[in-house]
């Protein structure tokens, strides 16, 4: 299946997705938090789409708000998206999981809540994974001031 033809299936599920393709081979959808979850199962599991592979989850710091950016790929149709959530909320930034979908989201996951301080709604296991739990704050914001120089910019 074509990005147009992803686009227009994908699209007929929720009218509030955004799309685009930035440039990028693959398509790159838009979507409210309230709606991550939702998205993300029926991409996994409808037949047209069966996103059944999370390949990369990524903590992203856009400045004004914070979000996550998911790779997803069909094994099966070999077709590929990126999903992205955002929040302008940098104080208590939260996100379902998606690691009740991908099982590898776990610790994706984790390494975001780590380095990023976005929290996963409904994570087994959401703890830090790289830091110590006595590291103050989240190396990989942009707004993160490194007082001791551990960080080198």
């Amino acid at each position: 299946m074509n990005n147009e033809s992803l686009q227009n299936l994908i699209g007929s599920w929720d009218s509030e997705l955004t799309f685009t393709e930035e440039g990028s081979e693959f398509l790159n959808i838009s979507v409210q938090p309230k709606q991550l979850h939702r998205l993300m199962k029926q991409l996994k599991t409808n037949a047209e789409t069966q996103f059944d592979y999370l390949f990369c989850l990524t903590g992203v710091d856009w400045e004004t708000s914070l979000g996550v950016v998911y790779h997803l790929e069909s094994t099966t149709h070999r077709h590929i998206v990126v999903v992205k959530v955002q929040t302008e909320d940098r104080k208590n930034p939260a996100f379902d999981t998606v690691s009740d979908i991908w099982k590898t989201a776990e610790f994706h996951e984790r390494e975001v809540f780590d380095f990023f301080g976005i929290k996963f709604n409904h994570h087994p296991n959401l703890k830090r994974l790289f830091l110590t739990d006595e590291w103050v704050g989240y190396p990989l914001r942009k707004d993160y001031v490194d007082e001791i120089n551990m960080v080198v910019k």
